[in-house]
């Protein structure tokens, strides 16, 4: 529809409305009771043109307007739903996105489990009897990531900090269970370089020989993933890390190296909680090196992890048990491949003293380990997929009996399966899941005990 004769209608609405306030003016300009009447219809006829003219204005708004698109082109649009991003400044030029997960977990268990039960369960506590059950939601995170702030020249700035509920729980009354204490996870500044494929991160973060990048899949267990201490080893850090891209700009596989030197952590002697244990006695940081490789549907990386542990602690005010100084030292070889609905993912990694990093099921001492995990997955739909997962840890027996009392705890072998089952749709992720966990133990270094453990849970999860 067009609007080619407007003129002559406000010329034409112009005139009547003249003639219209004439007539009644001509005919009662005697007669004073009828100005109410006059008034009301003046104020009836302007506001008929206000109307008017704006019917006029939308029509001319409309014929400026571009020709509707396809209906190919609309319906792709409609299927694709724009979404804000919750983002936020905090200074000129900084942004911040609030980003996280709301995890719930109702297991059923047969053994009371090391680190915790529900979410942080890992390996059965050996010996150990009686089922119990619950809801777990101390996996919920939240984590704001900062991004734009200028250092100089190509020089860019960034940052992360996060939080989850694993901090222990508020008190030991009746009511703790249910209020779960926050804990710092990572808090890190980032300095990036873009034309160089340059970073140094500076801050709290996981060390290198933590599988960032292909922790094992799992509802119920993302904080403490399957796995972990016994197969899977690595923890978080102050510390600093210099990573480098290696063919920065080139197609085709991309390769980077990582440098880095973190704080030292042992199990006593002293004050874990205040700089006094061995492992931050002098100046003897945690170096470890990455080299990382990554394609479109793969990735693969190596990593070499040293430091040194003086058992006497700070000022050698300890007596030191067995010996005076430890050599922690791991090798570790891991990749993940995810050729078209199938995900693989594992490691195998060998070392000494690696209890710092949550190797030989988090004891400590002088003790040789091998360890690893492999898990398959199948996306049977876009929505569906399943899950299997196993993990072996080995620490050398004579090791652990040599250092029981003195940061082993008499764990000598475990074995960890899980099955899962998995719905996506959109934010949403809903799963079943079952592990099952095998340890061998002894005391006193003569017998020996098997502790088998189950747990089951139906877990959810979404995402924000």
């Amino acid at each position: 529809m067009t609007c080619h004769h407007a003129p002559r209608r406000n010329k034409m609405l112009a005139l009547a409305v003249a003639c219209a306030l004439g007539m009644p003016w001509a005919a009662n300009a005697q007669d004073g009771s009828h100005e109410k009447q006059l008034e009301q219809r003046v104020s009836q006829l302007e506001q008929e043109l206000a109307e008017l003219k704006s019917m006029i204005q939308a029509q001319k708004t409309a014929n400026t307007q571009p020709p509707p698109a396809p209906a190919a082109a609309a319906q792709t649009v409609a299927a694709a739903p724009v979404t804000a991003a919750p983002v936020f400044s905090s200074a000129p030029g900084v942004s911040v996105a609030l980003h996280g997960f709301v995890s719930v977990s109702a297991f059923s268990q047969n053994r009371n489990f090391t680190f915790g039960n529900g979410q942080n369960a890992e390996f059965p506590v050996p010996g150990s009897s009686g089922t119990l059950s619950g809801v777990d939601v101390r996996n919920t995170r939240f984590w704001l990531d900062f991004s734009g702030a200028k250092f100089t020249g190509n020089w860019s700035g960034g940052g992360r900090v996060e939080m989850d509920f694993f901090g222990g729980f508020n008190g030991t009354g009746a009511y703790s269970l249910e209020q779960p204490t926050p804990r710092m996870r990572q808090a890190y500044m980032d300095l990036s370089n873009a034309d160089s494929g340059s970073k140094l991160r500076i801050g709290q973060q996981w060390d290198l020989m933590f599988p960032l990048d292909m922790v094992p899949t799992s509802l119920s267990h993302i904080a403490f993933p399957l796995g972990y201490g016994v197969g899977l080893v690595g923890w978080r850090f102050p510390g600093v890390v210099w990573m480098q891209d290696l063919n920065h700009g080139s197609t085709g596989a991309q390769w980077r190296l990582d440098l880095g030197a973190f704080e030292g952590a042992w199990n006593g002697p002293g004050n874990n909680v205040n700089y006094l244990s061995a492992g931050n006695a002098n100046f003897r940081p945690q170096l470890e090196a990455r080299l990382h490789v990554q394609d479109k549907d793969w990735l693969a990386y190596a990593v070499v992890h040293y430091s040194q542990v003086n058992l006497k602690g700070v000022g050698n005010a300890a007596a030191a048990p067995i010996k005076s100084n430890i050599t922690s030292a791991g090798y570790e070889v891991g990749g993940s491949w995810n050729p078209g609905p199938w995900m693989f993912k594992g490691l195998l990694y060998t070392g000494n003293g690696l209890g710092e990093i949550f190797g030989a099921m988090a004891q400590f001492g002088d003790i040789k380990e091998t360890g690893g995990f492999l898990q398959a997955g199948y996306k049977f739909t876009p929505n569906w997929s399943a899950n299997a997962f196993y993990s072996f840890n080995k620490p050398n027996e004579r090791d652990v009996i040599r250092w029981l009392e003195n940061g082993a705890t008499g764990l000598l072998k475990d074995r960890q399966a899980a099955l899962s089952l998995q719905y996506a749709a959109g934010a949403y992720e809903l799963g079943a899941e079952w592990i099952y966990d095998k340890l061998d133990s002894t005391t006193h270094g003569l017998n020996r005990k098997t502790t088998s453990g189950n747990q089951f849970s139906l877990n959810a999860l979404y995402h924000f």
